[in-house]
Parts: C-alpha cells; sequence; structure tokens
C-alpha cells in the first residue's frame, strides 16, 4: 500500500488547519493508502509531553476504539486531543471529574444517573416549550433591517435555552453560559485574546454556579431535573461536585456543538440552494442528522491505549494517545455513497457526528436532533428567502470545526 503523500509534519490538530478548513482531502488520502498513521508532534504543542499520536480515520475503525474502553482509555489523557503547551498535567489530570473524561464502571454509574435526564419523556415534555421558543428567535432575527450574524441572533440561542429548560437555569443567565463556554473553547483563537487562564477561570464559573443551584435545589426542592439529580446522594444521586462537573460538561457538549451544527447546516443550505429548495417543500425528517454529519462539530476527540494492540496493521503501545477523527469517518466511501455531497434525504446515515457508538455515544442525541428540526423548521416557515451575504468566519481550534460568524440577510 503507497504511503499517503502529506506534506511533512502535517498534523490534524493543528488550530491554524481548522482556522481554514477542515482536512477532508488529506483525510481521504489516509483513508486510501494508511488509515492509522503516526502523527509526530514536537516539542509539548499538545501539552502532553509525549511525541505524537495515532490519527485513525476509517469509521469502522473509529467505531472500533469507540466501543473497546478496556483497551482505548478516555480517562488516562482525557479525550481531548489538544491542549496547549503551557497547560499543566494537574489542570489535564483535573478534567477526569467531567464524564466525558471518565471509563467504566464509574462512567456508567454517573452516566445512569444523568441519562434521567435525556429519556424520550423528559425530551417530548421540551418539545411544546422549544418550538415556540425557536419561532420567537427567528421572529426576532427576521426584525433585523439588514445584514445579520446567523450565529448569535439564531444559532446559539435555541441551545441555550434548552440547556435552561433542561436544568431549571434561569433564562436571565443564559448570556452567562453563553460567554463561560465561549472562554473555556477558545484558547486557541487569538482574537478572544482568551489565554488557558482565563479559560479555567470561565470552567470554575460554570461549576460554582451549578454547584450553588444544587445545594439550593437540595434546599428547596423544584420540578425540574436538577432536583431529580441531587435529591438524595445516598439513594445514587449526583453529589454537588458531580452536578458541577456534568453542567460544564453541559455547556460545551449541549451548547457548542448544537451551535455549530445550525450554522454548519444553514451554510450548507445557503450554498447548496437546491437542497433549500427541497426542504422548504418537504421538510425531511432526515435533514437534521445530514446537517450533523455534514458539519460534525467534533472533529476528534481521543483515547489512550491501555495494553500493546494493533489496529488498521499498526502496532500501538501501551500509553500512546489514539486520534479518533470522527470527520474523516463521515466522509468515508466505504459507509456513504457520494459522501462529499450534502444530501438532507440521505438514509441511512450511519454517520459518527454523535460519537462511534460504546459508552459515550452522545447523551444529548434526541435533545440536539429536536433543536435542529425545530430551528429549521421555523425559519423554512419565517426566512424562506435567507441568503448569504459573506463566507463564515471560523474558529481557530485544535478539534472544534466552528464558525464565529455567518452574515445572512434575511432576503
Amino acid at each position: 500500500m503507497p504511503c499517503p503523500a502529506l506534506p511533512d509534519g502535517f498534523d490534524f490538530t493543528d488550530p491554524d488547519l481548522l482556522h481554514h478548513r477542515v482536512p477532508l482531502p488529506e483525510f481521504a488520502e489516509l483513508r486510501r493508502a494508511e488509515p492509522v498513521r503516526w502523527i509526530p508532534q514536537s516539542g509539548n504543542v499538545a501539552g502532553f509531553r509525549d511525541e505524537g499520536y495515532w490519527a485513525v480515520t476509517r469509521h469502522a475503525d473509529v467505531k472500533y476504539v469507540s466501543t473497546h474502553p478496556e483497551i482505548f482509555s478516555s480517562y488516562l489523557n482525557t479525550a481531548i486531543i489538544r491542549f496547549n503547551e503551557h497547560i499543566q498535567r494537574d489542570s489535564i489530570d483535573a478534567q477526569r471529574l467531567i464524564l466525558l473524561n471518565m471509563d467504566p464502571p464509574e462512567h456508567t454509574r454517573v452516566r445512569q444517573i444523568v441519562q434521567r435526564g435525556f429519556t424520550p419523556r423528559a425530551i417530548r415534555g421540551l418539545e411544546g416549550r422549544l418550538r415556540d421558543r425557536a419561532r420567537a428567535i427567528v421572529d426576532g432575527a427576521r426584525a433585523h433591517d439588514g445584514p445579520f450574524d446567523f450565529v448569535t441572533s439564531v444559532a446559539c440561542e435555541l441551545p441555550l435555552q434548552a440547556i435552561a429548560e433542561l436544568i431549571g437555569v434561569p433564562q436571565d443567565d443564559r448570556a452567562k453560559i453563553f460567554e463561560w463556554s465561549n472562554k473555556m473553547i477558545a484558547y486557541d483563537d487569538p482574537e478572544y485574546a482568551i489565554t488557558a487562564e482565563v479559560g479555567a477561570v470561565s470552567a470554575a464559573e460554570v461549576i460554582s454556579y451549578a454547584m450553588n443551584m444544587a445545594a439550593e435545589r437540595k434546599r428547596c426542592p423544584a420540578h425540574d431535573i436538577v432536583s431529580t439529580l441531587v435529591a438524595a446522594e445516598d439513594e445514587g444521586n449526583l453529589n454537588s461536585d458531580e452536578f458541577g462537573f456534568f453542567v460544564l460538561m453541559l455547556a460545551v457538549a449541549g451548547n457548542e456543538t448544537t451551535r455549530n451544527a445550525i450554522t454548519h447546516g444553514m451554510h450548507a443550505f445557503l450554498t447548496h440552494p437546491e437542497q433549500w429548495e427541497l426542504y422548504k417543500a418537504e421538510r425531511p425528517s432526515t435533514a437534521a442528522e445530514e446537517i450533523v454529519r455534514w458539519a460534525t462539530p467534533v472533529v476528534a476527540f481521543q483515547r489512550t491505549a491501555t495494553q500493546d494492540t494493533e489496529l488498521g496493521g499498526k502496532l500501538i503501545r501501551k500509553g500512546e494517545r489514539v486520534g479518533i477523527f470522527y470527520a474523516s469517518a463521515n466522509h468515508d466511501p466505504d459507509v456513504f455513497e457520494r459522501p462529499d455531497e450534502f444530501d438532507v434525504t440521505r438514509d441511512p446515515n450511519p454517520h459518527l457526528g454523535f460519537g462511534g457508538g460504546g459508552p459515550h455515544f452522545c447523551l444529548g442525541k434526541s435533545l440536539a436532533v429536536l433543536e435542529i428540526d425545530l430551528i429549521f423548521n421555523a425559519l423554512a416557515d419565517a426566512m424562506p428567502g435567507l441568503r448569504l451575504v459573506d463566507d463564515p468566519r471560523r474558529l481557530r481550534s485544535a478539534w472544534i470545526n466552528g464558525v464565529k460568524e455567518l452574515r445572512v440577510s434575511a432576503g
């Protein structure tokens, strides 16, 4: 098998790369020629004081890593594939308290508790209120006289309001969650001038806010998910610390990812006008899943090998990091017909935009799909003539396919 033609030093986690594009041609080259490839990193650019990581690019291999936590750990080095060269090891280790970075059996215990808030019944109970909120958000955006930023006026609002509805955060506080979550993930983008220290402070603010909420619900329970999750620790519920880190995860996983899926989805519709016309006419139920596949808001997470193992014909040594690239898996032609086409009627659509299965499959998938469906139905009803004004301004990040600004006009 010929070696892939990648430039020397090419690193899929280089934040300057995602600042401009998702490296789909390079992913295709690796899938073809070397689907598991060692990517060297010099110095301490990722914060792990090692020599690099394995890039896993095929759909089948990403699923295998995701579904074998006994071999590929989230706990050892966390699921975040790149921090920054100045981060201290104790700051990395502290993130093991987040569900995303746990392994079974502790992950199993915590997930069984928090998934009470994401049952089909719980999500159905939100649908009517979120539909009203989606319509109100779009009506507010339609009031703009000229071009406006789709990210701040539309895409960010429903995920924030959904989290607030789900866990009982007062809607007046949603701007705080938005600001804190932005600061936590924007440390690679110089426009925000956010240091890792500022991000850490923002994370502490989210945790403190959530812990105070948990303490208040213990004193005075309400009819919300917070009261359900923290009411009685000795009955298998979360303690205040665990709840704090759960909300921290929601602030990114439930906010940033859905916001970026909605933004990329709108951009895809406006650059594929035939798909926007089809959607407005037929409202296919398959659209949200295709939007997530196309966007793949989380380009990659990582695992760490707990033992020597073989994958894709390569020997991965115990302790080596393994990058699982969802963006590549979601364009694998062995799984998807015409993977580089945006097709809202695609069915089946076994994309990995919500993870590759296994214990870390996205807890909030049903909620995210609902939010995407509701906001695009509202947009199709109220702003059918929406048009693109300028190219999206992308986030500089090592692992998030983010958009900071998307200028549009109501028509």
